[in-house]
C-alpha cells in the first residue's frame, strides 16, 4: 500500500445532503466557497476555457463593452478570481482598475498572470496612469464583496463575473456596490442563467449537471465538491428577472440585460440612480 493510499482525504466543502437542497441557504456558505475555490485555483482557467468552449473570453469582453468605460474612470472588479475580467478592463481608457477577491490562492494566480504584486499601489497616486494613454496596470487585493474596503463614491464601474451567486448575502453585496459607486456609476453583473429555448435548456441542463461536473472534477482532481456545487448554485440562484428586481431594490436603474450564447449567461447593467 502506498503512502498516498494511507493519507486521509480532505473533507469536501459540500456534502451530498447540502447540495440536495439550496446551497445559498447555508450560513457558512462563504467559508465553503473560499475552501472550494482554493482547491480548484490551479485548474480554474483551464476548466473555464474547456467547459465554456472558449466562450467565457467572449462573455467577459462583451461585459467590458457594456460597461462603457470612458477616459479617466475608475473600475472595481469584485470576485475577480484569476483576474481575466480585471485584465480586460485594463485595455479600456480606465484611469484605475482594481481586482478584489477573498480567496488568496486565486489572487496569487491573478498577480502572477499580470506580473504585479498584491495590494494597492503605494508608490504613486491611485489616480495615476502608467504610460499615458496605454493600458493601465491592475491592482489586486484581498476583500469581501459584502464589506468593500473603499470609501463611498470611489469608482465609476463595479463589475462581478460569475461571482454574485457565490457571495454570502446578495442584497448586501449590491448595497456595497452602490455605496462605492459615484452618482451615475454602473454595475455590471455577468452570471449564468437558464436558456429560454426548451431544447437548448434541456441540453444545457444535461451538460452542466452531468458532463461538466464529471470532466471538470477529473481535470482538477477536486475533492471539495466545487463542480457539483456549480450546477446547483445556478439552479437555485436568481433568474434574470429576479436579478433586475434586486438591482432596482438596491437603488439601481436597470439599463439592459443582455443574454449571451442562447441565454447560457446574462449580463445585467444597472446605473446608480
Amino acid at each position: 500500500m502506498s503512502t498516498a493510499d494511507t493519507q486521509p482525504q480532505p473533507t469536501p466543502a459540500w456534502s451530498d445532503g447540502e447540495l440536495a437542497g439550496n446551497p445559498h441557504a447555508h450560513g457558512d456558505k462563504p467559508v465553503k466557497v473560499r475552501r472550494m475555490f482554493a482547491a480548484i485555483a490551479r485548474s480554474y482557467d483551464l476548466n473555464n476555457r474547456l467547459h465554456s468552449f472558449g466562450r467565457d473570453v467572449a462573455w467577459r469582453r462583451a461585459a467590458v463593452r457594456l460597461a462603457g468605460v470612458t477616459p479617466g474612470e475608475d473600475v472595481l472588479d469584485v470576485a475577480c478570481g484569476t483576474g481575466d475580467l480585471t485584465r480586460a478592463f485594463c485595455d479600456t481608457p480606465a484611469r484605475r482598475v482594481v481586482g478584489l477577491d477573498f480567496t488568496p490562492e486565486m489572487l496569487d494566480i491573478a498577480c502572477h498572470k499580470c506580473g504585479v504584486p498584491r495590494g494597492l499601489r503605494s508608490n504613486e497616486a491611485p489616480a495615476a496612469r502608467r504610460g499615458g494613454p496605454g493600458p493601465v496596470s491592475p491592482e489586486f487585493l484581498d476583500g469581501d464583496a459584502t464589506n468593500l474596503p473603499f470609501e463611498d463614491g470611489s469608482f465609476d464601474v463595479v463589475s462581478i463575473a460569475f461571482g454574485i451567486r457565490n457571495v454570502g448575502d446578495t442584497a448586501r453585496a449590491l448595497a456595497e456596490f452602490r455605496r462605492v459607486l459615484r452618482p451615475g456609476g454602473r454595475v455590471v453583473i455577468l452570471e449564468f442563467d437558464r436558456p429560454r429555448n426548451p431544447l437548448i435548456a434541456w441540453a444545457n441542463d444535461v451538460y452542466t449537471s452531468k458532463v461538466m461536473p464529471w470532466s471538470a472534477t477529473l481535470i482538477s482532481r477536486d475533492s471539495s465538491g466545487a463542480y457539483r456545487y456549480l450546477p446547483k448554485s445556478i439552479e437555485t440562484f436568481l433568474t434574470r428577472e429576479q436579478m433586475a428586481a434586486a438591482l432596482e431594490k438596491a437603488g439601481f436603474s436597470v439599463m439592459t440585460q443582455r443574454p449571451m450564447t442562447f441565454g447560457v449567461c446574462v449580463c445585467s447593467v444597472g446605473v446608480r440612480a
